[in-house]
């Protein structure tokens, strides 16, 4: 199983120069698990870029992984990550969600380039 991040998403919807990177765990939708906030984030960014019409459509392909809401298990343990880690609350949401479900978590968020289970890309 596979979570991107939203710097992988963008990445890949803007063709940036890590874009090859995430083609594998994106395409593989039975096997890409999307976190709720992703879809916020890439929506949001995209919306503000290129406008509604194009943020529809890329969360349309975000919608082909398995969406995993955002419940008070997942939020209670979330925080704990937050603390832990030290990271953001959606960077943290992202991350245990991966952890949950066992997934390979790649970024290119310099906030998780030293936990276990994430592949790391330093941006270009």
């Amino acid at each position: 199983m596979n979570v991107v991040d939203t710097s992988g998403w963008l990445e890949y919807f803007c063709d940036g120069a890590n874009a090859e990177k995430f083609v594998e765990p994106l395409e593989d939708t039975n096997n890409l698990i999307v976190p709720t906030i992703t879809i916020f984030e890439v929506y949001k960014v995209v919306y503000r870029e290129r406008g509604e019409s194009a943020a529809l459509e890329t969360i349309s392909m975000m919608r082909q992984g398995i969406v995993i809401d955002l419940d008070q298990e997942l939020a209670l343990l979330s925080a704990k990550t937050s603390i832990d880690y030290r990271i953001p609350m959606a960077d943290s949401i992202v991350l245990t969600t991966a952890q949950m479900h066992e997934a390979i978590l790649w970024t290119q968020d310099s906030d998780f380039k030293d936990i276990q289970g994430v592949r790391f890309f330093p941006k270009q």
